[in-house]
């Protein structure tokens, strides 16, 4: 027999005007990856937590268990409890993280900006396919997004073919080819160094406040990016996800904590 779970979900109306959608503030871009789940234009760098991996021997340790019970048997059925059980943990370790991070960038941010990544296309290549789906970029997205027309703030997503790690966000210098073991280079053309993740998030960050600045609300899907106006601000404030770490940016043109729009 299943154990049976209740969840219980309430609405209701706080008496408060919602939020009205704006720019003013800061803005952040956000480059997604798989060694670090997240890099931001400000230069941090937060963990992938690897849900899945974390408890790959747990779980197969669990399935092939499973798999020598007798079908139909009453301990079969315990055994089925018991993979649910880790995947169902799996899961909400995953959620728990996405949740965190995208509060926390949320409230941090008034402009957030992102690229519009085929993740469907993307898990095609299988030696990749399960690392992707365990990052679940897809799923942080929508929720930045939500939490983004909530708070009245503003959510954008960049074409997915723009080259923001081959373009250098100083002088817009692009280069011909950056294969995916380089993850540092210099620009021959002003001399900066790249770190190709923070660059790579500083030109999104770009390109959304130059979409923004022209009007536009068209992304590489056709869909709106403003979005609308949502309830008040969320109280959540202490978020725990596993930051890397913040680096210090060299180049004096590169102060972007303070950096602003409108």
């Amino acid at each position: 027999m299943w154990l049976l779970k209740y969840f219980a979900s309430l609405l209701f109306d706080d008496g408060k005007p919602e939020a009205e959608s704006s720019s003013e503030g800061k803005a952040v871009g956000i480059d997604l990856g798989l060694t670090h789940f997240a890099i931001t234009s400000d230069g941090s760098k937060f963990d992938n937590p690897r849900s899945l991996k974390a408890r790959s021997k747990n779980l197969k340790r669990k399935q092939q268990k499973l798999s020598r019970k007798v079908k139909g048997s009453n301990t079969r059925l315990k055994a089925k409890r018991i993979v649910a059980r880790v995947h169902e943990r799996i899961a909400n370790t995953r959620k728990d993280f996405l949740h965190k991070l995208s509060r926390k960038l949320v409230n941090k941010n008034q402009v957030i900006v992102t690229e519009n990544l085929a993740v469907k296309n993307m898990v095609k290549n299988h030696n990749l396919a399960k690392a992707i789906s365990d990052a679940s970029w897809a799923e942080f997205t929508r929720m930045l997004k939500y939490k983004a027309g909530f708070d009245g703030k503003v959510y954008i997503e960049v074409d997915r073919f723009f080259p923001s790690s081959k373009t250098c966000w100083v002088c817009l210098n692009r280069v011909g080819s950056l294969p995916l073991d380089v993850r540092s280079w210099q620009c021959q053309s002003c001399g900066t160094k790249h770190d190709r993740d923070v660059n790579a998030a500083l030109n999104i960050r770009n390109e959304g406040l130059r979409i923004l600045a022209l009007g536009t609300s068209a992304t590489a899907s056709g869909g709106k990016v403003s979005p609308k106006g949502g309830r008040r601000k969320s109280s959540v404030s202490k978020v725990l996800p596993v930051e890397a770490g913040s680096p210090t940016l060299n180049d004096p043109r590169a102060q972007l904590e303070g950096s602003r729009v409108g």
